[in-house]
C-alpha cells in the first residue's frame, strides 16, 4: 500500500533527524542504498556546499537557516542554466518547506509537518508520474487503505466484538471525519479531540469517543464537558443506538488520529468509497480492493434512458420554448412536483452505489431548474427542497454493506447541499439533522416482497435499477436454489436459468400494470441461447423491454478492472407509452441510439421471437448434424501419435483397423490422434492380436464397472464405440465449443480416413455450399446469439444453433458462387501451412491479443459478402441488423 509510505513520513518527521533527514527521506522512495550511502560520502553530490545535495537528474536539495523565498528562487535560477535538470528542488529550514517539479512544473509551498500528506509528490522517483497516479490511485482507495488497518487493529484488540458493533463504529467515525472536513463540524474539531483529550496509550479512548457519539445522538443534552458543546444532534439514527464499549491501544489511537490528519474526507466519492469499504470488511475481496465499485459511466447508462433522459427532456422544451414566463414557471413547479412524488429503488442495493449517483444526479437537475426560476423571475426566491432522501429504497443482504449504503447516502446528501449553496444564493438546505432514507433493508431479496420495503400504487412512479449479482444456473448453491425455486417455480425450466433471472421476474411482476419501470444490468447471458425462451416468453406477456444495451464490456476505473460482458435491460408495463431504443457499442466504446418499434428478447430490432431447440433443420433438405463419435472406453481404443509409429511397426496387421482421430482441438492446433475402428467381423479377423486384445479387454473392464446399465452392456461389444454415426465420404467438422477471442470459428472438411470424436460436430455427405453458409459472419452471428455459452465460450448445438439457423432459397449460380468462396479459405489454408489456431489467431483477446492472418482475413471478407448477398440486397450496418433479419427470417419459417 502506498500509504505505507505515508506513514513512514510521518515517523520521520516524528523521530527527525535533521542531519539525516534528506537521506532517510530518499530511502522511503525507490533509492539503492548504495546511492543514498554515496550520497552521505559525498561522491555522487554534484554540489560542494556541505547544506546541499544534489543528485544529477534526481535531485536538488538545500537546508537553509532562513530566507527559504531567497534561497529557493536563488536555486531555479542557476538550475535554468544547467542542460540535465534535477527532477525535484527541494529547500528547507525544517519549518516551511519548498519544492517544485522540474518536468511538470507543479511546485509545492507547505508547512513542514504536512510533508506526509504530500508523499505522492515525489512518487516519480518510484516510476509513477503523477497523471497516472491520480487516475490508479484516487482519494477514496487511499482512504479505503486507512481503514483497512483501523479494521484489522479494531479485530485484533476486540476478539469478542460482534459484528454489528464493529461495523456500526466504524461507521460513525467515517461520518465525524467526513462532518469535521466538510464544515458540518467545526473544522477538525472531532480528531483534535481524540488527539488532545485523550492519552497516547489509548487506555481513555473509548471514554471520550463515547461521549462525543452520545452527544451526536441527543438533540437536548445537558454537558459537563466544554468541548461537546460543539457538537450537533444529528439523528438519523446513525448516533441512537448505545455504543458498545471498544478497547483501543497507542496504535489503533494513532491510525484514527491519522486517518483525520493525512486524508480530506470532503473530497471522497461516496459511490466508490461504499463499495471499497465494503471490500476491507469482507477478507475475500480485500485484495481487489478497488475493483467491483461500479463506475459513473455504467450507473449513468442504466439511469439515464431509465429516467433522467426524459426529465430533461421535458425541462430543457421548458427552457427552450416560447412559452410566457408565467406559464414556463408554471411547468417548472409542476416538474418539481413530480420528481419529488418519484420513488427509487435498488433491490440489491449493496453499498449504494446507484442510488447515491441518482440522488446527485436529480438534485443536479433540480439545482438547473431553480436556476432558471431565478432567471425567469430576476428577484430572489423561496427555495423548497423537491429531492428527498426520502425517495430512496433499497435492499442489501450483507449488514455492513446496508449501513455503508446509509451512510454513502448521508455524504452524498451534504455534497449535494454544498453545490446548492455554492450555485444558488439564498438556497440552503441543512444536512443536519440527518434526513430519513426512505428503507434501506437488510434482507434477501428474493425471500421478502418488494412492496413491502417501497409500497407503490398503480399511479405512483417508482424507477427500480440496480446490478443483481450474476450466478449461472450450475453455480447457484442450496440455498440460493431454494430461493430462486421460491420465485420461478410457476416458470417453465426455472432451473436452467441464470440467479439474475429471479430479479427480472419480480421486478417485471412489481411493475405490471403501474407508471413505474425497471433496468438491470445483467450477463447477456439471459439474452442468448435457450434461456430466452424460458425467461422471456412468460415476461414479455405482460411486460415490454423499453430500452437495452446489447453486449459490452462492464468496466470501471480501478488499475485492474473486472470486466465481463453485460447487457442493460429496460422493462416497461405494456400500457405504458415510451419511446424505445437500443444503444449499441461502436469501435470508440461509444454507443450509438437506435429508435426502434419493438425489442426482441434477443435486444435486436423486430417481434418477439422464441427460438427454441428442435430436431429437424428448419431449411428443407439440409443435411443432418450430429456429435461425433463416442469412445466411452476410458482412452482406450485411442493411440496418441507420439504411439503410433512403434505400435503399427510391432503390431503391421492391424494398421487398416486404424483411422486417425480428431476433435475440435487437434482440428484447431491442425494435428490429430489414432484410433482402433472395428467392426464385429473386422474384431474377430484381428482379435487374438495382443494389442488388441489388451486394449479391447481394458475397455470391457471399465464399461463393466459403470453404474449405467447401458454402459454395461456395451461391454459386450468393447472392440467398438459405444456410438458410431460415421459415415463415408465428405464430412463438416463443426467445433462444439470455440474461442470468442476469433473473429471466426474454424470449421472444415474431414475425409473418410478420419472419425471425428464426440468433441466436435459433424455434419456427413456435406456439399461444399454449405460449409460455406456455415463459416460466415451470418452464421456467427446466429451462434453468437442463440447458441449461449459456455463459460465465455461460443457452443455449438445442432438442436438449437443449426436446425434453427434460416438460409433463403439457394439457386445454383449462388451455390457455385459459395463453394468458389469456400474452397479459396480452404486452400489457403492448406498451402499456408500453419495451424488454424495460429492463421485465425485472438485477435479480439483482452490479454495479448493476436492477429488473424490477413490474407485469410480478406478471404473472409468476401465470402461474408457473398452469403450477405444472399440474405439483403444492400450491406448490413452491423451485427444487429443481420441478427434481427435472421430472427424475422427465422419467425417466418416457422410460421409457414
Amino acid at each position: 500500500m502506498l500509504i505505507d509510505l505515508e506513514d513512514k513520513i510521518v515517523e520521520l518527521i516524528e523521530n527527525l533527524d535533521k542531519d539525516r533527514f534528506i537521506f532517510d527521506f530518499l530511502s522511503l522512495y525507490d533509492f539503492p542504498k548504495a546511492t543514498i550511502t554515496k550520497l552521505e560520502k559525498g561522491v555522487n553530490n554534484v554540489s560542494k556546499n556541505k547544506n546541499e545535495i544534489h543528485l544529477k537528474a534526481k535531485l536538488f536539495f538545500k537546508r537553509v537557516e532562513d530566507d527559504i523565498l531567497k534561497n529557493y528562487t536563488e536555486i531555479e535560477n542557476d538550475l535554468a542554466e544547467i542542460k540535465t535538470k534535477p527532477r525535484y528542488i527541494i529547500v528547507t529550514d525544517f519549518k516551511k518547506l519548498l519544492a517544485k517539479d522540474t518536468k511538470t512544473q507543479e511546485s509545492l509551498d507547505i508547512d513542514f509537518r504536512e510533508l506526509p500528506i504530500y508523499y505522492s509528490f515525489f512518487l516519480a522517483w518510484n516510476g509513477i508520474e503523477k497523471i497516472d497516479y491520480e487516475k490508479e490511485n484516487p482519494l477514496d482507495i487511499k482512504a479505503a487503505e486507512r481503514f483497512s488497518k483501523i479494521y484489522d487493529e479494531l479485530i485484533k484488540n476486540n476478539i469478542d466484538i460482534d459484528n454489528k458493533s464493529l461495523n456500526l463504529f466504524l461507521i460513525r467515525v467515517i461520518f465525524c471525519l467526513f462532518a469535521e472536513d466538510t464544515e458540518m463540524f467545526e473544522k477538525a474539531s472531532f480528531t483534535n479531540d481524540l488527539k488532545t483529550l485523550t492519552s497516547t496509550d489509548g487506555s481513555d479512548f473509548n471514554d471520550i469517543i463515547a461521549l462525543i457519539f452520545e452527544k451526536l445522538s441527543k438533540l437536548d443534552m445537558n454537558v459537563k464537558y466544554e468541548y461537546l458543546k460543539k457538537y450537533p444532534y444529528v439523528n438519523g439514527n446513525l448516533f441512537s443506538e448505545e455504543h458498545k464499549k471498544i478497547h483501543f491501544n497507542s496504535k489503533l489511537r494513532k491510525l484514527i488520529i491519522e486517518a483525520g490528519e493525512l486524508l480530506n474526507w470532503g473530497k471522497v466519492n461516496p459511490d466508490i468509497l461504499g463499495s471499497m469499504l465494503q471490500a476491507v470488511a469482507n477478507s475475500e475481496t480485500r485484495s481487489t480492493l478497488g475493483m467491483h465499485y461500479t463506475s459513473v459511466p455504467n450507473i449513468m447508462k442504466v439511469i439515464k434512458p431509465l429516467f433522467l433522459d426524459e426529465l430533461y427532456s421535458e425541462f430543457f422544451n421548458i427552457k427552450d420554448s416560447d412559452l410566457k414566463d408565467n406559464t414556463k414557471l408554471e411547468k417548472l413547479e409542476k416538474l418539481l412536483d413530480r420528481i419529488g412524488k418519484m420513488k427509487f429503488f435498488d433491490p440489491a442495493c449493496g453499498s449504494g452505489n446507484f442510488l447515491i449517483i441518482a440522488y446527485k444526479e436529480l438534485r443536479k437537475l433540480e439545482i438547473e431548474i431553480y436556476e432558471l426560476i431565478v432567471f425567469i423571475k430576476q428577484k430572489t426566491f423561496i427555495y423548497e427542497p423537491s429531492i428527498k432522501l426520502s425517495q430512496f429504497y433499497g435492499i442489501e443482504i450483507d449488514d455492513f454493506a446496508h449501513d455503508v449504503a446509509m451512510l454513502s447516502l448521508w455524504i452524498a446528501d451534504h455534497q449535494m447541499n454544498i453545490e446548492l449553496k455554492e450555485r444558488l444564493q439564498n438556497a440552503f438546505r441543512n444536512t443536519l439533522p440527518l434526513q430519513k432514507v426512505g428503507a434501506i433493508r437488510c434482507a434477501n431479496s428474493l425471500k421478502i416482497d418488494w412492496n413491502d420495503v417501497c409500497p407503490h400504487t398503480k399511479d405512483e412512479e417508482v424507477f427500480i435499477f440496480g446490478n443483481p449479482p450474476y450466478l449461472g444456473a450450475n453455480l447457484i448453491d442450496k440455498d440460493d436454489k431454494q430461493n430462486v425455486e421460491n420465485v420461478l417455480k410457476d416458470v417453465k425450466n426455472y432451473k436452467k436459468l441464470d440467479y439474475i433471472a429471479s430479479w427480472f421476474y419480480l421486478g417485471a411482476k412489481y411493475i405490471k400494470s403501474t407508471k413505474s419501470e425497471l433496468a438491470f444490468v445483467s450477463t447477456n447471458s439471459v439474452s442468448q441461447g435457450e434461456q430466452v425462451a424460458y425467461l422471456w416468453r412468460p415476461l414479455l406477456n405482460i411486460v415490454d423491454i423499453s430500452f437495452a444495451y446489447t453486449s459490452f464490456k462492464w468496466k470501471n476505473n480501478a488499475k485492474h478492472n473486472a470486466g465481463v460482458t453485460v447487457i442493460i435491460v429496460g422493462l416497461k408495463d405494456k400500457n405504458k407509452e415510451k419511446v424505445k431504443n437500443i444503444y449499441i457499442e461502436n469501435k470508440d466504446e461509444e454507443f450509438s441510439k437506435k429508435e426502434v418499434k419493438n425489442i426482441n428478447p434477443y435486444l435486436t430490432d423486430g417481434e418477439n421471437v422464441f427460438v427454441e431447440s428442435r430436431l429437424e433443420n428448419i431449411n428443407i433438405n439440409f443435411p443432418k448434424m450430429s456429435f461425433g463419435n463416442m469412445p466411452r472406453d476410458n482412452g482406450n481404443l485411442i493411440i496418441e501419435k507420439y504411439d503410433y509409429d512403434e505400435i503399427i511397426s510391432n503390431n503391421i496387421e492391424i494398421k487398416e483397423y486404424v483411422k486417425k482421430y480428431i476433435g475440435a482441438q487437434e482440428f484447431i492446433s491442425s494435428t490429430y490422434r489414432y484410433c482402433l475402428w472395428l467392426n464385429e467381423e473386422e474384431y474377430e479377423k484381428i482379435k487374438n492380436n495382443s494389442f488388441i486384445k489388451d486394449r479391447v479387454e481394458k475397455v470391457k473392464k471399465f464399461r463393466s464397472k459403470s453404474t449405467k446399465e447401458g454402459t454395461k452392456k456395451l461391454a459386450e461389444t468393447s472392440y467398438s464405440f459405444a456410438e458410431i454415426r460415421h459415415k463415408e465420404g465428405n464430412t463438416i467438422i463443426v467445433p462444439s465449443v470455440a474461442s470468442e477471442n476469433r473473429l471466426y470459428v474454424p470449421m472444415g472438411f474431414v475425409y473418410e480416413d478420419t472419425i471425428i470424436s464426440n468433441g466436435a460436430m459433424a455434419i456427413y455427405d456435406a456439399p461444399i455450399w454449405l460449409l460455406a453458409i456455415l463459416q460466415s459472419k451470418m452464421h456467427l452471428v446466429w451462434l453468437q446469439n442463440i447458441g449461449g455459452k459456455l463459460e465465455t465460450r461460443y457452443r455449438y448445438s445442432a438442436s438449437l444453433v443449426y436446425n434453427t439457423f434460416p438460409v433463403p432459397k439457394l439457386s445454383a449460380k449462388i451455390k457455385e458462387k459459395l463453394e468458389e468462396a469456400i474452397i479459396d479459405i480452404i486452400d489457403f489454408r492448406d498451402e499456408n501451412g500453419g495451424t488454424l489456431a495460429e492463421l485465425y489467431g485472438s485477435p479480439l483477446a483482452e490479454k495479448n491479443p493476436k492477429p488473424m492472418n490477413e490474407e485469410l482475413l480478406n478471404l473472409h471478407k468476401y465470402l461474408d459478402k457473398v452469403v450477405d448477398s444472399i440474405y439483403s440486397e444492400r450491406e448490413f450496418k452491423d451485427d444487429e441488423e443481420r441478427l434481427a433479419l435472421l430472427l424475422k427470417m427465422y419467425k417466418e419459417k416457422m410460421e409457414e
